[in-house]
């Protein structure tokens, strides 16, 4: 059992930048591919980024390269998502998830991660 829980949101006007923070529980966070996604509503949640169990593959929707930076600790059990040049596009509630052993290349079209955090609203103002 994994226990996912979000910080780090929080509102920011246009050109700013937040960091996320995703704090883990449990023995096994190193073998989870770990995932930002975010959703607005009226609209169904989307992947943002994800990053294997070892922190050496990422993966961004295009939207976000550049501006967006996964990493994680497996000492800590916390996955980080550093968001720069923020866009009131960029508002959303944004979720950290989790996948078992989950294959990097394939994780942007997942839709059954294994474990969920609660979320934590982002909102840029313009």
């Amino acid at each position: 059992q994994v226990q996912l829980v979000e910080s780090g949101g929080g509102l920011v006007q246009a050109g700013g930048s937040l960091r996320l923070s995703c704090a883990a529980s449990g023995r096994t966070f190193s073998s989870y591919t770990m995932a930002w996604l975010r959703q607005t509503p009226g609209k169904e949640r989307e992947f943002v980024s994800a990053i294997s169990w070892n922190g050496r593959s990422t993966s961004y929707t295009d939207s976000v390269k550049g501006r967006f930076t996964i990493s994680r600790d497996n000492a800590k059990n916390t996955v980080y998502l550093q968001i720069n040049s923020l866009k009131p596009e960029d508002t959303a509630v944004y979720y950290c998830a989790a996948k078992y052993q989950a294959y990097i290349g394939t994780i942007a079209t997942t839709k059954a991660f294994d474990y969920w955090g609660q979320g934590t609203q982002v909102t840029v103002s313009s």
